[in-house]
């Protein structure tokens, strides 16, 4: 088989690793929703997320500001949604009424849950010193919800309007000492 150069440019399509989601936040009675790729685990318990939010965003003033958001975890079906929500800033337009986004209360904060999302995990800012330099926040999962569904599909950016959909779930045991 031949290889070929990437180009560094589409080194992040290869690189991101998990599924696209859509972050709530809210501030002052009023909600935010935006798409978001950029995001790794980096401690188990309590469960750390690292997620790159640029400052031009207004997640990241809200972010910033309030210390706390919800990541929902879509499902396929809602791909349109999540297109349309990433392509339109919030600052300006209501996304959950453009869009006709479900929400409800969270347990914890006070940004809301995605009714139609498959996952919820609500989420606290522990750290965003690296916030400055590279627009990296650490999120603490306070509280996580599921709605378990026949479908859990995940959709995966692949960069330049694609997705990837998950596919066959594979299963092997875990090789513990």
């Amino acid at each position: 088989m031949v290889k070929k150069t990437l180009p560094l440019s589409q080194v992040y399509r290869w690189m991101e690793t998990g599924p696209v989601v859509l972050v709530t936040t809210s501030v002052q009675g009023k909600d935010n929703v935006m798409t978001m790729s950029w995001h790794m685990m980096v401690d188990f318990e309590p469960p750390l997320i690292g997620c790159v939010i640029g400052n031009g965003n207004y997640t990241f003033t809200i972010l910033k500001q309030t210390k706390e958001c919800v990541i929902n975890i879509p499902s396929k079906q809602l791909i349109s949604q999540v297109v349309k929500v990433g392509n339109v800033s919030g600052r300006k337009t209501d996304k959950f009424q453009k869009f006709h986004l479900k929400r409800e209360n969270a347990s914890i904060v006070n940004a809301p849950l995605l009714s139609e999302c498959l996952v919820h995990l609500e989420c606290r800012v522990i750290d965003q010193k690296m916030a400055r330099k590279y627009n990296i926040f650490i999120l603490e999962v306070v509280k996580g919800w599921i709605r378990p569904q026949k479908e859990m599909s995940m959709i995966h950016h692949f960069g330049r309007g694609n997705f990837i959909v998950d596919g066959e779930k594979i299963h092997r045991a875990s090789l513990k000492k």
